[in-house]
């Protein structure tokens, strides 16, 4: 729970007429060996991969929580034929409408991907364009092979043959239901409610729940919030009250978790702050993910009590703790945080401050905002919250 605010939402929740589940049903993968080792970066709590299509290479987020994806300039470099047009509703809620196309070949080091239905879509959305995102490897590729994943050794492996994989030590089994798109939709239970999880590596933040999963009655310790906790493809959703909790246990499969900390909004997503602590196999011929651990890292809630993105290059506050005589409100304007100017940025130095947080390593920060034409100097301490 370091980066509150930036837990990238891409595509879930989707739902598929017959013809769309056989549209991602198609293509074939080829490999050269019998296990293949894959380029990884994973960085900022995301993972991504370099992947050639066409003879250009290109950053694509590796991202279970979502069909594969290509972008609109690809799509239009090819030549390619409209399959057909669909809305596709994000992590947010926020649709559009998108072609849904085909793509001939698409070569990940040494696996080719032949004839794999995808999405086309703009990647205009700012915080893609910070991180340089092409497109999406999503899990109707994915579920062709199956793969090895180890977040802390940017370590990702794929095999057509499960024995390939030694899952000595491998205690947690969690299985899945494939939606149309095969996203894996793992399921648990929340304060004694049955909760579907999109098992998510396209979600930085740890796990999330809808909001009407959240009982205040059935929680020792809570926290408030206002605003906007994460951004879907299309953008972030309207400001909402939310609550951040800790829960006494959850079950994943065969394993329980104790004192997990959940994140209410508008989806029920589980990402990677949990799961760079295993090393995790996906496995759709059986349904099932196994997962070793390999550290324990849990989960804290370190704060300064609010949380911003950048629009049109500027800091604004979109999040904030509901706390009494908070300083800081929705919308005001960060002009400078410890005497770092955050005003009048260009498109570079914003993206270079949305990636290295001014605040990220500091125990207290002062923090110059604009509100209402007025100028206001606000120090704050990071404190941690639900210890």
């Amino acid at each position: 729970m370091k980066k509150l605010l930036y837990c990238f939402l891409m595509f879930s929740a989707l739902s598929f007429s017959a013809q769309g589940k056989k549209f991602f049903e198609g293509g074939e993968a080829q490999l050269k060996n019998p296990v293949e080792k894959i380029n990884l970066n994973f960085s900022n709590n995301i993972p991504y991969v370099k992947v050639n299509i066409n003879g250009k290479e290109y950053n694509f987020l590796f991202d279970t929580g979502a069909p594969t994806v290509i972008s609109t300039a690809v799509y239009t470099e090819l030549g390619l034929e409209k399959k057909h047009k669909k809305k596709v509703k994000d992590s947010q809620e926020n649709k559009q409408s998108q072609i849904f196309t085909e793509l001939p070949e698409m070569v990940v080091d040494n696996v080719v991907f032949k004839n794999i239905g995808v999405i086309v879509m703009d990647f205009n959305v700012a915080e893609m364009n910070c991180f340089k995102v092409d497109g999406i490897l999503g899990a109707n590729q994915m579920a062709k092979l199956f793969w090895r994943i180890n977040y802390s050794e940017n370590s990702l492996e794929a095999t057509k043959d499960l024995s390939k994989f030694d899952l000595n030590g491998y205690d947690v089994t969690i299985p899945f239901e494939a939606r149309a798109q095969k996203t894996p939709i793992v399921e648990t239970k929340v304060l004694n409610n049955k909760v579907e999880l999109t098992f998510d590596t396209g979600f930085s933040g740890r796990m999330k729940v809808t909001d009407n999963n959240f009982d205040s009655q059935k929680v020792k310790k809570f926290v408030e919030t206002y605003g906007s906790t994460s951004v879907g493809a299309y953008g972030t959703g309207k400001p909402t009250k939310g609550y951040i909790f800790r829960t006494a246990e959850l079950s994943l499969g065969n394993q329980i978790f104790q004192n997990e900390m959940i994140t209410t909004g508008n989806s029920s997503l589980i990402g990677n702050d949990f799961f760079k602590n295993f090393i995790f196999v996906l496995d759709w011929a059986n349904n099932k993910i196994y997962m070793k651990r390999i550290k324990n890292d849990p989960p804290k809630l370190e704060s300064f009590g609010f949380g911003y993105r950048f629009v049109d290059n500027k800091p604004v506050v979109v999040l904030v703790f509901q706390e009494n005589d908070f300083p800081v409100k929705i919308d005001d304007s960060i002009i400078s945080i410890n005497n770092v100017n955050l005003d009048h940025l260009n498109t570079e130095s914003a993206c270079n401050y949305m990636i290295n947080r001014v605040e990220e390593n500091a125990t207290s920060i002062n923090v110059k905002l604009k509100r209402n034409g007025n100028i206001l100097d606000v120090k704050l301490d990071k404190r941690e919250y639900l210890k």
